[in-house]
């Protein structure tokens, strides 16, 4: 009987376990990985000695021993330590995975009395593995690479390999912004200034974003005096700063409009997570530059913000 004639969950009926871990499977959409960017991190011991430290948290993991084996749930609640072994003569990448090991499927564990979820230490891996190198099931959390005649594993030997099994995403297109009035002429000065006019965006920043991307437009700017040569940018919060891009103009004494974008992809510092900054642009010129940059009331100011979710 392929179809399992009692869906989840129906009154007086036996669900097995099978069913509860093809729902965790649908839950998740069929992903596996860490379930929160701090998830299962793996570190050095606060001394630094022949073991590791795993972090608490949850994560999903894709049963590989059969089809429709479904998806485990799994959680570490506070942290757990695993030993490694010392090396000798010459240098070993260990994969520090968590593994699954359902006696339903495979091994002979009993789950009453043995745990069927593990952290396992995968000796003598690719030197680049970043996957288990097998079909056992499970999760990579960190690889060690661990030089030759060494007993003490610090964070320099540790690779975080980790994935979040459903990252969250957050994309807001900020607001245009058409200054009311003529911002003060930039391009004296090689040092970076705000438009004065433009007041740029206050953003709340999700307590679980990893990476922004970060975009802004610059459509009609005012260029004049002389040919201009600078740069275009802007910063988001007090240290985090949009790579600028250059504005190459020989357009000479006449006042003209350009259209300038600057992106990049920046890193949250923990201290900006559930805090709002500030994304705003800033212009300035180069060396040798005579010409001035400034908004206007014609000008217009575009952000594109993604905030997501990564291991960290």
């Amino acid at each position: 009987m392929p179809l399992i004639p009692q869906p989840i969950l129906v009154n007086g009926a036996t669900h097995s376990a099978q069913q509860f871990r093809l729902l965790v499977e649908d839950l998740s959409r069929g992903n596996e990985g860490v379930t929160h960017g701090t998830d299962l991190k793996v570190t050095e011991l606060g001394t630094p000695g022949g073991s590791v430290q795993v972090a608490s948290g949850t994560g999903v993991i894709r049963g590989r021993a059969a089809a429709f084996q479904g998806t485990y749930a799994a959680a570490n609640v506070g942290s757990t330590t695993v030993d490694i072994a010392p090396t000798g003569g010459t240098g070993r990448s260990d994969l520090l995975i968590l593994r699954v090991e359902d006696p339903e499927y495979e091994g002979s564990l009993d789950p009453a009395v043995d745990p069927i979820a593990y952290f396992q230490v995968i000796s003598n891996v690719s030197s680049s593995a970043t996957t288990i190198p097998d079909g056992r099931t499970g999760i990579p959390l960190a690889r060690i690479d661990i030089p030759a005649s060494t007993s003490t594993i610090t964070n320099a030997m540790i690779t975080d390999v980790r994935k979040i099994a459903n990252p969250r995403r957050e994309r807001t297109l900020l607001p245009p912004q058409s200054p009311t009035s003529l911002s003060a002429e930039l391009g004296a000065s090689t040092t970076y200034s705000y438009f004065s006019t433009a007041a740029g965006w206050n953003i709340p920043v999700p307590d679980w974003a990893s990476i922004a991307r970060v975009r802004v437009d610059g459509s009609a700017l005012r260029l004049t005096t002389a040919d201009f040569y600078g740069g275009f940018r802007a910063t988001f919060g007090a240290s985090l700063v949009v790579q600028n891009v250059t504005i190459d103009d020989n357009g000479g004494a006449t006042t003209r409009r350009i259209q300038s974008v600057a992106a990049d992809t920046l890193t949250i510092p923990d201290a900006y997570r559930g805090t709002t900054q500030l994304l705003r642009a800033q212009a300035a010129g180069y060396t040798g530059n005579a010409g001035r940059i400034a908004v206007d009331p014609s000008s217009t100011l575009i952000g594109d913000i993604e905030f997501i979710e990564a291991p960290r």
